[in-house]
């Protein structure tokens, strides 16, 4: 039997790779399916979910890359999760709710519920929070999935987390999302809230 192929290495994100990031995270911005052309305005989805992340945590900010040094996914996360929403309250929502009015229809768009996030982000219970306080977001392309990429870029953020002292960390996902789902409760994430399938969390 062949030897499963090496996952490769794993960085942190570096200025240059941000045009790299933008591009991955339309590319699987539909429950990790290509949302590129699926929005009026690309740039909010990277707003909501890529750009706050590099900006107030780039230490925990890990990518996967191919031979060529070319980012192939990453990991994004925040070792205090009511810290990095105070901040996005105080430097980075402020800018984007003046872009971006909340309309007083409900959200129909995909944009539209962009939007909604930017004026009323989620949260994630206080009780979650005291045992889980950080959370990640990852995202990998198609051809780098499948090789243990995705498992090397948490446990790569896992290890920089324990290393803080972080107890636990949480994150959300689509319950449309089977394959994230699975890939997440492999990696020892079980829900931790009855009212919300998708909120999944594991000790560290």
């Amino acid at each position: 039997m062949a030897p499963a192929p090496a996952p490769g290495r794993i960085r942190l994100a570096r200025p240059d790779d941000v045009a790299r990031l933008e591009e991955i995270c339309l590319r699987t911005g539909d429950d990790g399916g290509d949302a590129a052309g699926l929005f009026r305005e690309p740039a909010l989805m990277t707003a909501v979910w890529l750009h706050p992340y590099l900006r107030q945590a780039p230490d925990l900010a890990f990518v996967a890359v191919d031979d060529a040094d070319v980012p192939l996914g990453y990991v994004l996360g925040v070792a205090d999760t009511t810290a990095f929403q105070g901040w996005c309250e105080d430097r980075w929502w402020p800018a984007l709710r003046a872009r971006y009015p909340q309309g007083s229809a409900p959200p129909r768009s995909r944009d539209d519920h962009l939007v909604e996030l930017i004026h009323r982000p989620d949260r994630a219970p206080a009780a979650v929070l005291q045992r889980y306080p950080a959370h990640l977001h990852v995202d990998l392309l198609p051809q780098g999935q499948g090789q243990g990429r995705g498992r090397a870029l948490l446990e790569h953020l896992f290890g920089a987390l324990r290393d803080r002292g972080v107890p636990g960390i949480h994150l959300g996902v689509s319950p449309a999302n089977t394959r994230a789902l699975g890939f997440y409760r492999r990696m020892g994430f079980t829900p931790v809230d009855p009212e919300d399938p998708g909120l999944l969390a594991r000790r560290l």
